[in-house]
This record gives structure tokens, C-alpha cells and sequence, in this order.
């Protein structure tokens, strides 16, 4: 009973977090009118969702999202300073290829959304067959270490949290 009413509890909460932060004020009516969403879409959405994704750990899920975040913090500063500091003519960008090991969809838009969210780099394009993942570096002298950061940091974390 509590599976059919919950069937995707992170994605309500997820949805009552969300709304939270769109309508940027804190009261009982958006508080509800948030819950109430979060609750309906997961049901009416959850048809669509036949094999979810099992997630394997919840201290690993942290520990990527703190990797994350940092990630986040100094990719800023060095995107500050290539753009204040940098001449064109010294700049590298770079198209990457990265190969994947992660098989789940949900694990390959996880990590494409997290390389797009660091500045400096957005995920452009998944080959047909899910193998790799194109991306765009603003600056990248090294594309091999980027790459190699990539799979280091993200990926093989992805991997044990998704598979």
C-alpha cells in the first residue's frame, strides 16, 4: 500500500525541495501545495518507470555530492581565472571523447549532468550505442588528464552507486 501511494519517495521529496526553491517564500500553503504535487506526479509518472534504478549506497551518494560540490567551487575560480587572465591565443579548448563503463541510463544522465553543472565543461552529445560521451572543455592543455579526471572522480563513483 505505502509502495503504491510512495512509489518514488527521493523523487517527492526531491519535487517538495524543488518547488520550495521556485517560489522562494516559506509558507504553509506552498508548503502544501508542494507536497501535494510531490506526491500525485511520482504516481501518475511511476507507469513509466518499470525497472527504476537501484541505488547501492547512500554514503557514497553523499560522498559524490560533496566531490561535486567542490568540484563546483574550484572549477569557478579556474574559469575566473582563465577568462580574467588567459589570452585567447592561450586558451585550449577541447573536445573530448570519454568511453564509458557505465551501462544504466540514469548512471550516464547522472554523470552528463554532473560534467554540464562544472563550469568549464558541458556534456554534448551520448554515441548511439551509450559507449561514450562527448564533451566540451573551455580549457583543457591536457584533454588525456581531463578525460582521465573524469573517469577517476565521477564515473567510477557512479558505478558504485548505480551498478
Amino acid at each position: 500500500m505505502l509502495r503504491k501511494l510512495l512509489p518514488h519517495p527521493f523523487l517527492t521529496l526531491t519535487l517538495i525541495v524543488v518547488w520550495q526553491m521556485l517560489v522562494n517564500k516559506l509558507t504553509l500553503g506552498n508548503l502544501l501545495l508542494g507536497t501535494i504535487l510531490a506526491l500525485i506526479i511520482p504516481v501518475i509518472t511511476s507507469p513509466y518507470w518499470p525497472n527504476r534504478p537501484k541505488l547501492r549506497s547512500a554514503p557514497r551518494i553523499v560522498e559524490y555530492v560533496l566531490v561535486v560540490l567542490w568540484d563546483i567551487c574550484v572549477a569557478n575560480v579556474q574559469v575566473a581565472y582563465v577568462i580574467l587572465f588567459k589570452t585567447n591565443a592561450n586558451t585550449k579548448p577541447a573536445w573530448i571523447s570519454i568511453p564509458l563503463e557505465l551501462r544504466t541510463p540514469e548512471a550516464i544522465t547522472v554523470l552528463a549532468g554532473t560534467i554540464t553543472m562544472t563550469p568549464g565543461t558541458v556534456s554534448s552529445d551520448v554515441a548511439a550505442d551509450g559507449r561514450s560521451l562527448l564533451v566540451h572543455c573551455l580549457d583543457a592543455p591536457d584533454p588525456d588528464a581531463v578525460r582521465d579526471e573524469i573517469k577517476t572522480r565521477y564515473e567510477a563513483r557512479l558505478k558504485e552507486i548505480f551498478e
